[in-house]
This record gives C-alpha cells, structure tokens and sequence, in this order.
C-alpha cells in the first residue's frame, strides 16, 4: 500500500489515547472526555492497527505506555492541540465573543472576582458560553498550554513560554489575627514583623502559599512558618479565629472571609505592602487575542470598586479611604 493511502486516524482516536496516556486509566479517561469505557478502549484498539504500533501495555492491575507510546501520545496531543487551535480561529472568523469560552480560575481569585466576572459576561456578552474551572496555578498552566482551556484568571508572573499575560490589577496583603493579637488592627506593620509570627499557610500547589512564604523570605525569614495549613482560605481564617496564629490575605478576600467571624481584626502593613499581581494569561498567538485584550479592558472597568490598583493608578496608603471599616 503506497504512503499516500494509507489509512489516516480519527480526531476520536486520537483523543482517546491521547486522554489514556495523560490518566493511564480506561475508566478515568473514558470519564475525562465523555465516553464509555468500551467506546474509549475499541477507539485506542482502532488507532494501534490504524498506526501499525501498539500503544500501551495491559494488565490485570495497571496500564502503561509502550515505548512507541510514549513517543506518539506526545504527537497525538499536539494534534489536538492544533486542531482546537482550528475550531478557535473559524468561531473567532465567525461572530466575536460567540461560542464556548473555558476559563480556569485558581481558588484563591475565583470566590472574590467571579460575581463580578459573571455579572460582566452576562451583560455584556451574553451569546458567550462561559465555562468556569477552578484548579490550582499548575493545572491551569497545563489546560491552557494543551488546550483543554482557553483562557484563565489567575496570579503572575507565570513565566511559562508561549503564555501571555494580560494583567488587570495589583492588590496589597493585610495580616489577619486573633482579637488579642498584638499586632491586630494596626497601621503601619513593618514586614519584619513576620520574622517572628506562627503564620498559617495553604496547603502546598497553592501560588498563594508560594507567594506568603516568598514575603516572608524578603522579610529576613528562613525557616518555613509552617505547623498548620488548611486547604482553602475560608478554613485559613477560622484558625486564625480559633488562635492558632495569623495569616496573610489579599485585599480582594478580606471582607467576604473576614465578616464570618467577630473574632479577627485586620493589620495593614507599612508602604510598600507586599502584593500580588491579578491577570487574565491566554496561549502566545491565541486566535481569539483581541477578544481576550477587550475582555481584559472591560473587566479592569468593573474591577474598580474593589479595594485594588490598575495598573498605573495610584497605590492605595493608609488614610486614604479605601480600607475597609
């Protein structure tokens, strides 16, 4: 049989090896893209014969790659990849902010922004499908460089190649604590004086954690302040409540995890307070660029009420009117 017809895969094939090699199990990836478990095997059968190779290596226990798989799963992804990549531009060609828009938001924005976020999208794109996914920082940087996302709304700087970064805003931290903390309620805190304090963490895969422990580092702090860490920041909180010590949290947060308790108080750190910086990020090159750049332009427009700086603007100090009560 010449080259030129020989039989070709399916896209059906390829993603359901493609979603084997990523979970090297039938049922998880037969669940992960919507098909049946024998529909998912009889598909990766197809493509081993199609291609002449065999793929994978069963056992009663466990399914691995063959060597020949291994190679391949690579190009299979980066097919899919291309072909989202098609889909996209023909939806963008077609009618702007129409379609599907998958965007993965990490837990510690997604309580905070995503009112607003919806409510933006729901006005004024309302034939866009918006579908939200919360995961953490490298899940997201994963789905979006695969194409399993399209879009996300997460802190940076990534720094991951073929990733662009669209930022919105910066936000200062404050420090929460117990009601008889020292530090509770005060103006002015220099960051030394976290040197000294049992800081609460997120569990570990949170950049907000990576982000509380880089502030401690320029605070002069070596050891890691870690003896309990929760898994979300609402848990975060209620230990603090409970005296277990204190924590750190973005501006954004505050007046959502704060006002469940009458047991905190907030400090608020001398200038320049420690930051982090808020960002749509989208594939280098993304087809539907220019619909994410205006996106990014109407979000910083209703992102203004919340106690943050757009890029540009003026920092927010003490005394200027922008804490909260």
């Amino acid at each position: 049989m010449s080259v030129g017809k020989r039989r070709q895969p399916s896209l059906a094939q390829l993603r359901a090896f493609a979603a084997v090699a990523e979970h090297l199990h039938f049922r998880d990836a037969a669940a992960a893209i919507g098909m049946s478990q024998p529909a998912l095997s009889g598909a990766v059968s197809a493509l081993e014969e199609t291609l002449g190779v065999t793929l994978l290596e069963r056992t009663t226990r466990e399914v691995l790659l063959s060597p020949a798989g291994e190679r391949l799963a690579v190009r299979a992804k980066a097919v899919l990849v291309e072909v989202g990549a098609l889909m996209e531009e023909a939806e963008a060609v077609r009618a702007p902010f129409t379609g599907a828009l998958r965007l993965g938001v990490i837990p510690t924005v997604a309580p905070y922004l995503l009112p607003t976020v919806l409510r933006l999208v729901h006005d004024r794109y309302p034939d866009l499908d918006l579908q939200v996914h919360e995961e953490q920082t490298a899940s997201l940087v994963d789905g979006l460089t695969t194409g399993r996302l399209d879009l996300l709304l997460l802190a940076v700087p990534l720094g991951v190649p073929g990733v662009a970064e669209l930022p919105l805003f910066d936000e200062d931290f404050v420090l929460v604590t117990p009601l008889d903390h020292w530090l509770g309620g005060r103006e002015g805190i220099p960051r030394e004086a976290l040197r000294e304090l049992n800081l609460l963490l997120l569990d570990e895969g949170h950049c907000l954690r990576d982000q509380a422990l880089d502030i401690c580092r320029e605070a002069g702090r070596e050891d890691a302040p870690v003896t309990t860490t929760a898994a979300g920041l609402s848990t975060l909180v209620q230990l603090v409540a409970g005296g277990l010590g204190v924590t750190l949290l973005p501006r954004t947060a505050l007046k959502l995890e704060t006002t469940r308790s009458s047991q905190l108080l907030t400090g608020y750190f001398a200038d320049p307070a420690p930051t982090r910086r808020v960002a749509l990020a989208m594939r280098t090159g993304a087809a539907r660029a220019a619909e994410y750049e205006e996106l990014a332009s109407a979000l910083r427009d209703a992102l203004r009420p919340l106690p943050v700086r757009m890029l540009g603007e003026q920092r927010l100090g003490a005394g200027s009117g922008t804490r909260p009560p």
